[in-house]
């Protein structure tokens, strides 16, 4: 499948539009079932250390980073998000939330980057561009993003058609699989060189898995 990005539904529609909101919700269910969630928080037990530092890239509702802080990876004065969307009510005085473009701004320093589903969205330019803008602190970057394989719209279909998703979901979620990656695209758009040990898994459900350690 040729990579081919287009504008997704959700990115169209006003914070608090109720279609917008239920979609959100929708995809609590999405990143259940295919355990992002959890894997991103393996990866971080596993390979990183006390101490460090985590930035969240597209962290829409902060229900990601709002878990790694509850169990304990990081407390709140390290942990910054980065989202369009304006900053959680229950987001926490302590923690850091940037309200805008990420190509725009200059990523926080931070040991550890995450992004979940959120990395698909850019052009392979734009991905070069934020390669670069990578703290010299990062050590650990870890991205659970759709998988560009032609089984997966299948399965995404049918997936929309028994969980009852609404109009949005079942549009954005095809574009999101013609968007995603595949094998090496990442790591070499990213420019992450020698110095970088990457791992890319492929989750049968539809998930590509990136995490790359320095």
């Amino acid at each position: 499948m040729r990579r081919i990005l287009q504008p997704e539904l959700l990115d169209t529609l006003s914070h608090n539009d109720p279609a917008a909101i239920r979609a959100r919700d929708e995809m609590l269910l999405v990143n259940g079932i295919m355990g992002n969630h959890r894997w991103i928080e393996r990866m971080i037990r596993r390979h990183g250390e006390t101490g460090w530092r985590i930035t969240e890239l597209g962290a829409g509702d902060g229900a990601l980073s709002l878990r790694l802080l509850n169990i304990g990876l990081c407390p709140a004065q390290a942990l910054h998000a980065m989202d369009l969307a304006p900053r959680p009510i229950n987001w926490p005085q302590e923690a850091s939330w940037t309200c805008g473009d990420v190509l725009a701004h200059a990523l926080p320093e931070s040991e550890i980057v995450v992004a979940n589903l959120f990395l698909h969205h850019f052009t392979f330019e734009q991905l070069q561009m934020l390669g670069t803008r990578l703290s010299p602190a990062t050590r650990l970057i870890v991205s659970a993003e759709p998988a560009r394989w032609w089984i997966h719209t299948l399965l995404g279909r049918l997936f929309c058609e028994i969980a009852e998703l609404n109009h949005v979901q079942r549009h954005d979620m095809q574009l999101s699989i013609r968007a995603g990656f595949r094998g090496g695209e990442l790591q070499q758009v990213l420019g992450l060189g020698d110095e970088w040990r990457v791992s890319v898994q492929s989750h049968p459900l539809g998930g590509y898995r990136f995490m790359a350690e320095r």
